[in-house]
């Protein structure tokens, strides 16, 4: 099992400085990856500063060598193809290969849609992100491209620099469990980041609820099955290492391969950048 560090884009981490001061402790600390948020506006939240992840996951790059970078999760129907291809593949270049890409639809849909006029209709954004995956490894080949879909078209166009990963970075898809359609989506690339209807956001999720979504998962896996695939949980461990293996041990036996450490972020202080340093100099859950 591999330990990534999870943090919003918002309060103190709207700093690339203070992000890039995250990534070097959790490096130093042994974890293996750091996530950003990727929100341009959050009402619940709204008040405080946000920065733009790529731009906060540049600083993370520059200030480390080993740990992977990517977000949790990017809302693809919210971005131009093109546009997203090109900031994913000039970090890969910059991280030396680094990247994982998780994506999803985003939320909350009003507030992030809706709100700058686009639609919020769930068909049409997932008809949307689905035709954007696709075109995504095309652009990051560096080969042309040449597309005329429901949503996009693209004629003969070639995005330079590929991306150091080949065919491209890691796709991860998130989505609510026991939904069926969003972990079906995540079987045909290279990971899932469900998030679970008993266990929102910063809460460990039910084991029996992991192992039916992984028996799901597998059953529907097919293209690119030869590819390592990853099931990425997230909660709040205690800095304790013997009581934080008590969490993700289990969960570890029913399939999980992440855990995504979310100590803090269902209180008040989730985007404050002492109480996360803490806890990521206490090391990771390691199993």
């Amino acid at each position: 099992m591999r330990f990534s560090v999870n943090i919003p884009n918002f309060g103190d981490f709207a700093d690339p400085r203070k992000v890039a001061t995250v990534a070097a402790a959790a490096e130093e600390a042994g974890w293996d990856g750091l996530f950003v948020w990727d929100h341009v506006l959050h009402r619940q939240h709204q008040g405080r500063p946000f920065g733009d992840p790529w731009m906060l996951l540049t600083a993370a790059a520059l200030a480390t060598s080993r740990i992977r970078l990517g977000t949790l999760l990017t809302p693809v129907p919210r971005y131009r193809p093109q546009q997203l291809a090109r900031q994913v593949a000039t970090l890969d270049q910059l991280s030396g290969g680094r990247v994982i890409f998780a994506a999803g639809l985003g939320g909350p849909v009003e507030d992030e849609y809706r709100s700058f006029g686009d639609t919020a209709e769930p068909r049409v954004l997932a008809e949307r992100l689905d035709e954007g995956l696709e075109l995504l490894p095309r652009f990051w080949s560096g080969e042309p491209v040449n597309h005329r879909g429901r949503h996009y078209e693209v004629r003969d166009v070639r995005l330079l620099p590929a991306t150091v990963q080949r065919p491209g970075p890691p796709v991860w898809i998130g989505g609510f469990w026991p939904r069926r359609a969003p972990m079906r989506r995540a079987a045909r690339w290279d990971g899932a980041v469900p998030l679970f209807e008993t266990a929102r956001h910063g809460h460990v999720p039910d084991v029996s609820d992991v192992r039916e979504l992984a028996a799901y998962v597998r059953r529907h896996r097919t293209a690119g099955a030869e590819r390592p695939f990853e099931l990425v949980l997230g909660g709040a461990t205690p800095s304790d290492a013997a009581k934080a293996r008590d969490v993700t041990g289990p969960l570890y036996d029913a399939g999980a391969t992440w855990w995504d450490e979310r100590q803090i972020q269902t209180g008040p202080g989730l985007d404050r950048l002492p109480a996360v340093l803490r806890r990521i100099e206490a090391g990771p859950p390691v199993v």
